[in-house]
């Protein structure tokens, strides 16, 4: 599967969308949720340039970048998966199940203290855990948890 969904014009970007730049500043990962967009006039090289304002989706940073409307970007696969929790690790992988029956074992618990919490303690008390994956730009990582139910 392709990581991008389409190539898109900077300017067309809107606030709350992911986008991809085509060339990131080495300060600034790739995945990101547009917070807000403004533009400036046209400067001395006669393009409209757009400020965003973005936050990483995986680490929660918040970034900032300025580049010309007219340029093209990518616009990520970003996808949200549920998996039910099996197992968790002395080393803090989780082992999932997923739709087909087979078990992910190649993903750690969120760095996000509360929802380290949340997953351990639900685990520990024997609750049916299903925990949401957010995957994109070949990353994934676990970002929220729900109780279905004791086991």
């Amino acid at each position: 599967m392709d990581i991008y969904d389409k190539r898109k014009r900077i300017g067309y970007l809107k606030q709350g969308k992911m986008n991809q730049e085509e060339n990131p500043p080495r300060s600034i990962k790739p995945e990101k949720l547009v917070l807000e967009v403004s533009t400036a006039k046209t400067g001395k090289h006669g393009h409209v340039k757009c400020h965003f304002v973005a936050i990483d989706i995986f680490n929660g940073k918040k970034l900032d970048d300025i580049v010309p409307s007219s340029h093209n970007c990518d616009v990520p696969h970003v996808s949200r998966t549920d998996y039910q929790l099996l197992h968790i690790t002395d080393d803090d992988f989780v082992s999932l199940l997923t739709d087909n029956g087979n078990t992910k074992d190649d993903l750690k618990l969120p760095n996000d203290d509360n929802l380290w919490k949340q997953i351990t303690e639900g685990h520990e008390q024997g609750k049916d855990l299903l925990v949401t994956v957010l995957s994109a730009m070949g990353e994934e990582q676990i970002v929220a948890v729900k109780d279905i139910g004791a086991k």
